[in-house]
């Protein structure tokens, strides 16, 4: 082993596949993917590309563990007890506020997430579980209708894709600590949201 493979192996062994997806998102928005070589990720993370292919097989696999991230995430807000029990208007709330935190945590991963086209096999993978998730949230809708909460002169897969359109547009101003919090987001939200929707 040469001295400067030394001194730069400790370094790389540091180096987690969560702080390379980090930069790579970054990256990926900023230039786009189809534009981001993987030169172009090595330069960004100071890496080389052999380090970078030690976590993954490609940049397309770096695309399906970002936007994954931003799924699993948005998903484990489906499964949680407040998700599952209870009227589904309350439900439909908590998804709401709980989607927010998601998207505040996690902001680079769901901003990737919201921008794949489809154009290629991971792309395609996560329209697919959006689209899921999407349905999973009219079903919610759809209960919170027929429960008689929320009203019934409204298409409730209309009333989804303008609901989290309004959410998901979060992305491009929201900024933790620039202004206006998570909890006012929250807040507001649910009030504009809901009360226009109640019966």
């Amino acid at each position: 082993m040469t001295e400067a493979e030394r001194r730069v192996r400790p370094r790389e062994q540091r180096y987690s596949l969560e702080e390379l997806l980090h930069v790579v998102a970054q990256e990926f928005l900023r230039r786009g993917y189809d534009a981001t070589s993987m030169e172009d990720l090595s330069r960004a993370t100071g890496r080389t590309k052999s380090s970078i292919y030690h976590h993954v097989s490609g940049k397309e696999e770096l695309l399906r563990l970002a936007v994954a991230r931003a799924l699993d995430a948005l998903f484990a807000v489906l499964d949680e007890q407040d998700a599952q029990e209870g009227p589904a208007v309350e439900r439909l709330e908590h998804v709401l506020r709980a989607s927010v935190r998601v998207l505040a945590a996690e902001l680079p991963y769901v901003t990737l997430l919201l921008r794949v086209r489809g154009n290629t096999e991971a792309e395609r993978w996560a329209v697919q579980r959006r689209r899921e998730f999407d349905r999973r949230l009219t079903a919610l809708v759809r209960t919170a209708v027929d429960e008689g909460d929320l009203r019934d002169d409204l298409d409730p897969a209309l009333v989804t894709r303008l609901v989290f359109g309004t959410v998901n547009s979060l992305v491009d101003w929201f900024r933790p600590g620039s202004g206006h919090g998570r909890q006012q987001v929250e807040d507001t939200l649910v009030a504009m949201v809901l009360e226009g929707l109640r019966a």
